[in-house]
């Protein structure tokens, strides 16, 4: 079965990224390879909405097929306000906190993200999968997309 990952905003914006595109190219050919199926959230839409026309071909460009698109639940939303409330991040951060909510509660194998401030960060994650765990849920596993790069076998033989 293929692993399903979500994606935030900021991996469609490293795309075009100069500091991110040489890791975030190789997720999306990925992507395009069927290895993966992508899940869009509203959420993610709502916040590409006034995005360059180049990331939103981007969107685009994903096999309809190879998406899974999810909407914002009352669910979500109340787990996304309890990370607030258990303050892992501040008030300011609640669409990133909708975003690890719908990952949570979608069984998300992965969310990756290019926000080392709010998401890809150990103590964040540590806080996330607290509550996560708290209210019965799965852990996250949350990572960049450096860390969905194949490297080929360096090994020589001599």
């Amino acid at each position: 079965m293929k692993q399903r990952i979500y994606t935030d905003t900021s991996v469609f914006v490293g795309y075009y990224d100069e500091e991110f595109s040489e890791h975030t190219i190789p997720l999306f050919n990925r992507l395009r390879n069927n290895e993966f199926t992508l899940l869009f959230s509203t959420v993610t839409q709502d916040e590409l909405e006034n995005a360059p026309e180049k990331v939103k071909d981007l969107v685009k460009s994903i096999k309809v097929e190879n998406t899974e698109f999810i909407e914002t639940t009352n669910e979500a939303v109340d787990l996304a306000r309890e990370y607030i409330t258990e303050k892992v991040v501040g008030q300011t951060s609640l669409a990133d906190c909708l975003h690890i909510a719908l990952a949570t509660i979608n069984r998300a194998d992965f969310l990756v993200s290019w926000n080392f401030k709010h998401i890809v960060n150990v103590d964040r994650i540590r806080g996330y999968n607290s509550i996560n765990i708290k209210y019965g849920y799965k852990q996250l596993e949350i990572r960049s997309p450096r860390e969905f790069e194949k490297y080929e076998d360096e090994r020589k033989t001599i």
